[in-house]
């Protein structure tokens, strides 16, 4: 039984290991849009979660009021 169990927690670190590397390079790198493609839903979440969404509005409203359009 132990084995098994031992054996088990080996492919799961075999494949949480075969995940972690996807999207690298030979050096160990992630490719840009990789990593871009991994952080871009979180700061979604994060942006209309926290309301930046509003604030980006705000701030490009008034640079277009200075700039007179």
């Amino acid at each position: 039984m132990a084995h098994t169990a031992e054996r088990a927690a080996g492919r799961a670190r075999e494949r949480l290991t075969a995940v972690a590397g996807i999207g690298t390079r030979g050096s160990g790198r992630r490719h840009p849009l990789v990593a871009a493609a991994m952080v871009l839903p979180l700061a979604i979440v994060l942006a209309i979660a926290f309301g930046a969404a509003q604030a980006v509005v705000a701030q490009a409203s008034s640079v277009a009021g200075m700039l007179g359009h």
